[in-house]
């Protein structure tokens, strides 16, 4: 969340920042929370003086005669009880604070374009050239389901739709490319990371998740626990409520991990395929360190630059776009998605995002580090996805695909299969 002292400074750039989000219903919040903190600074010298009395009073007592000490007590008495009823109030009115503080926005940068949706971001560059066929391309799930390597029906049957089964050579190409993601950032210096994709309402808030994020998330209610939709949130909280080392700093993590989302509100779109499904796997990479803008930049820049990387390694096209306001999330201050070349959907579609938070996440999360001097400082966050699977398995087999539905692997992923160049059967 945003420091408060942010809210007092520039009131006007955080509802301005409510408004590029496209969330107007965040704006009050703002005033609310101003409005709270006005009211606890004004409460804060009266329960001083309270309680400096009430410490007084305890060395005055023994100085008094019987006759004093009682009168003393019962205004003692009446002086706790007065004390006690205005420490509760606080405590409500600290709890309403962090509710209102919770729905403010974190505060977009300067750089981040206007627009209310998707289609409104901004092409920063384009990558690779998009293949022309020399016969009539066929999507994925025509190819997978030739080859016997993806099951539709089946997946609905047991689970619902928008769910899937791999089989076979499409099975080890989606860990493949998994893998290879996580060697990629081991190999750079990240530490590799097994989370948990059960987590507590705890974690969720404190990523940026919750409020407002309820509806795309499974909930096991019985259990008061969420399946996660990436492991941004268990890595990003690795941390919460401890106070780091400088020396320490930065935390390069990198996870993989099973997600789950709801896909609520998509109702009738791309219904057909692995582009918006429930189930699906991610390699996500997570940067802690400490409160520097320009180091938050540099980060940033390299942890798009791993994915880019992986990409070109695979031999894919693919454009990198500044995300707009109306499709920046709450937590985000500025946002890069990468969108890879999908032939059967004659454009680019989203298959890597990457996020800087500045000191948002830490806030919530508590995650402080300890400076060489002073007092401890709230850190900055960022992560990126490096590999988002099944969907990245779209342009693998769209835009390596062969006219008999054989599909020819990227060099970078033949060391996975023994050495074999292609895979699948002639099927057309």
């Amino acid at each position: 969340m945003l420091d408060i002292k942010v809210l007092r400074e520039r009131p006007e750039a955080a509802k301005a920042g409510a408004v590029k989000k496209h969330m107007p219903d965040r704006v009050e919040a703002v005033d609310k929370a101003l409005a709270l903190d006005a009211e606890l600074r004004e409460m804060t010298p009266k329960l001083d003086a309270m309680r400096s009395e009430q410490k007084a009073g305890g060395k005055q007592i023994g100085k008094m005669s019987p006759e004093e000490r009682e009168a003393f007590l019962q205004k003692q008495k009446q002086l706790k009880a007065q004390l006690q009823g205005l420490e509760e109030q606080e405590r409500q009115l600290r709890s309403q604070l962090l509710e209102q503080l919770s729905l403010v926005p974190n505060i977009p940068d300067d750089e981040v374009p206007a627009g209310k949706d998707d289609a409104e971001n901004e092409e920063v560059r384009r990558v690779g050239e998009v293949r022309e066929f020399a016969f009539e391309p066929r999507p994925h799930y025509e190819i997978g389901e030739a080859q016997g390597w993806l099951d539709f029906s089946r997946a609905a049957e047991m689970s619902g739709s928008r769910n899937y089964i791999l089989f076979g050579d499409l099975a080890l190409l989606h860990d493949a490319v998994l893998r290879y993601a996580v060697e990629l950032l081991v190999d750079r210096g990240f530490t590799p990371v097994d989370p948990p994709v059960l987590v507590r309402d705890a974690a969720m808030f404190g990523t940026g998740f919750f409020p407002g994020g309820e509806e795309q998330t499974y909930r096991c209610e019985k259990d008061g626990l969420n399946l996660i939709g990436t492991s941004e949130v268990p890595v990003t909280s690795l941390h919460s409520g401890e106070i780091l080392g400088e020396k320490d700093l930065p935390k390069k993590y990198v996870a993989r991990s099973a997600c789950f989302r709801r896909e609520a509100g998509t109702y009738g779109k791309d219904t057909r395929g692995l582009y918006r499904v429930h189930q699906f796997q991610k390699v996500e990479q997570v940067i802690v360190d400490v409160a520097d803008k320009a180091t938050s930049l540099d980060h940033h820049h390299s942890i798009v630059q791993n994915a880019e990387d992986m990409l070109q390694a695979f031999g894919l096209p693919y454009r990198v776009v500044n995300v707009c306001g109306g499709d920046l999330g709450a937590p985000q201050a500025m946002k890069y998605d990468i969108e890879t070349w999908m032939p059967s959907r004659q454009s680019y579609g989203e298959t890597h995002s990457a996020s800087r938070f500045y000191d948002y996440q830490a806030r919530r999360l508590n995650l402080r580090y300890r400076p060489e001097k002073g007092k401890p400082i709230f850190c900055h966050t960022l992560n990126n996805t490096v590999a988002a699977s099944p969907r990245i398995l779209i342009p693998l087999i769209e835009n390596h695909q062969n006219a008999d539905g054989t599909v020819t692997l990227p060099e970078a992923l033949r060391r996975f299969f023994g050495g074999r160049e292609v895979i699948g059967k002639p099927v057309f």
